[in-house]
């Protein structure tokens, strides 16, 4: 048989950190040809902090980091994630201390959920563009999350929170505030003067796009 036909029998990858090996195909297998990565993190490794519901990469909800870049779980067969680095939300505390992530944190700060059910993957997405942008406009917010759907209509203050952590992240770095200088707020329709690329508040009061 051709390396290009040849049946994967094993799954190795690394989920918040932890290498996992997982058997394909068989009487003793942990994950069939046709799991997909968010069935395998929810029943298999027992990651249930991953959330499915419209099952049909619609919704969000399932976002997870591969890679460190938001991928929606429920779109991704587990066999397509051999020697990839898998975090889900459960993943983003410290692993060490138990402390949440900053963007965590500034959920709970902000209130920004009701049902909590979205919050995962919203998490998950804003996290991922922190990751690779941690100055972004409001632009890149809302578009980073246009693809996670709430029904409770939290938009508004998932916005404050990822917010909040951009300025935190923005005023810890600028040397005016090393000194102990109360922060200045920024101007109506202005960026925060903490960093160029933080989010206007005084913008930050429409949802972000439909996906």
């Amino acid at each position: 048989m051709s390396a290009s036909r040849r049946v994967v029998s094993q799954v190795r990858l690394s989920v918040n950190g932890r290498a996992h090996e997982l058997t394909v195909g068989g009487p003793k297998a942990e994950v069939d040809v046709t799991d997909t990565l968010a069935h395998t993190l929810r029943e298999t490794l027992g990651l249930t902090g991953t959330k499915v519901s419209c099952d049909h990469g619609a919704c969000g909800c399932c976002t997870v980091l591969v890679d460190g870049d938001a991928m929606l779980s429920c779109m991704m067969l587990t066999v397509e994630c051999d020697g990839r680095s898998i975090v889900t939300v459960e993943g983003l505390a410290d692993q060490e201390t138990g402390a949440l992530d900053p963007l965590q944190q500034s959920f709970i700060d902000h209130t920004a959920f009701q049902c909590g059910y979205c919050t995962p993957g919203i998490l998950m997405s804003a996290k991922a563009l922190l990751i690779s942008n941690p100055q972004p406009s409001l632009d890149d917010v809302r578009e980073a999350l246009s693809g996670n759907f709430c029904r409770c209509i939290t938009h508004y203050h998932v916005l404050e929170a990822v917010n909040a952590v951009i300025e935190d992240a923005a005023g810890a770095a600028a040397p005016g505030l090393a000194g102990g200088d109360a922060p200045t707020q920024a101007a109506p329709g202005q960026a925060s003067p903490r960093g160029a690329g933080a989010v206007p508040m005084a913008n930050a009061q429409e949802p972000w796009p439909s996906s």
